[in-house]
């Protein structure tokens, strides 16, 4: 069997599309994933799969811990080099973050091809300076190419677990009953800022008969908010796909990897785009989407502020008084969110890797 290293880590818009990747490989190719100590890919990833972690991180700190993260990398460039000769890799892929700077420069002096994928529509910082040491550099979303000029790209589409394609049934544990279903997502890290926007908002929207699935976050879980038979509270579910595909509204952070997530479950959301993210790249994936219709933009703000319910109240509060101009306007935006959706991303992802080992 040919054998592919793959490399992403840290958070899960990293790590889920390439598992979507590997998933779709598997069958056909050894697998080996490059990860880094102690972060997501440690839980997430299948035992099935061979998991090398490295210490890698990025150019944070001071000019001394910058110098620091620096050898480490020159470092960890020759210790994947060995390692690809070692298991005898014939391509690699990654998701971009850290990790992929030495995946990206032992391929390179190997002379092994690599594909690079870049969901967001502001590329990363390694994307943007390693983009030209890679045979092809696969994009999410067309509005990326411009900012890797001299690379080989194509539109592929994020990809996703297969689970995202297939009709699930509602989850036991959410609330029953009659009313519109909103699913907040705090994001699997915690969304602090997004939490306080919406914790205030609960009350009311649970007397209006809103039934509610809050998924906080692993790193918020202190915070106490109020009990109610309409709301389930979680730090994090695995029943997501099933979630989105009964949602009447989501609201969410803008990842690449969410967007692609509601996109395939047609889910009507409201997006809330991490102020702190790199090159503000959430801010570019959610005019992106609401560009299409398919979702409201609303920045993060105080939880005194209105802004975020006055939009929850304008999309939910219509269907819940059955007003057919309600339930138009979120079938409207599911349509809209379903065009965007990553058709056959995993595939085409396969084929690139496998024609550049021919």
């Amino acid at each position: 069997m040919p054998r592919v290293l793959i490399a992403a880590s840290g958070t899960g818009g990293h790590i889920f599309p390439a598992l979507a990747v590997a998933e779709a490989l598997s069958e056909s190719w050894e697998v080996s994933w490059l990860g880094v100590p102690d972060r997501l890919e440690n839980q997430l990833l299948p035992t099935h799969f061979d998991l090398i972690t490295i210490p890698v991180g990025g150019l944070q700190g001071n000019c001394w811990q910058k110098i620091l993260t620096l050898i480490k990398l020159l470092a960890s460039v020759a210790t994947v080099h060995s390692l690809l000769q070692r298991k005898k890799i014939n391509a690699v892929f990654t998701t971009g973050g850290y990790i992929a700077a030495p995946a990206i420069l032992g391929a390179y002096w190997n002379r092994l091809p690599v594909v690079l994928h870049e969901s967001n529509a502001i590329p990363g910082r390694v994307s943007r300076l390693l983009g030209r040491f890679c045979q092809v550099v696969a994009l999410g979303q067309p509005i990326s190419a411009h900012s890797i000029p001299n690379c080989q790209t194509v539109i592929t589409g994020t990809p996703l677990r297969s689970t995202f394609f297939k009709k699930h049934n509602l989850p036991t544990w959410v609330p029953n009953g009659n009313g519109p279903l909103l699913v907040v997502i705090g994001g699997s890290q915690g969304a602090i800022g997004l939490n306080r926007m919406i914790e205030p908002l609960l009350p009311a929207l649970l007397q209006t008969g809103c039934r509610v699935v809050y998924l906080k976050g692993i790193h918020d879980q202190d915070h106490t908010i109020i009990t109610h038979p309409n709301l389930v509270v979680k730090a994090f579910s695995n029943e997501i796909p099933a979630l989105l595909q009964y949602a009447d509204l989501a609201i969410s952070r803008a990842g690449a990897g969410t967007l692609s997530e509601l996109a395939a479950s047609g889910t009507p959301s409201i997006l809330v785009p991490f102020p702190q993210a790199t090159d503000h790249h959430q801010e570019a994936n959610a005019a992106y989407v609401a560009a299409f219709g398919a979702a409201v933009v609303v920045h993060q703000h105080a939880p005194e502020d209105h802004t975020l319910k006055e939009t929850i109240w304008r999309l939910l509060i219509p269907q819940l008084q059955d007003h057919r101009t309600g339930k138009d306007h979120l079938a409207e935006m599911s349509k809209n969110m379903k065009k965007l959706s990553p058709i056959k991303a995993n595939q085409k992802l396969v084929k690139l890797i496998e024609e550049l080992t021919q």
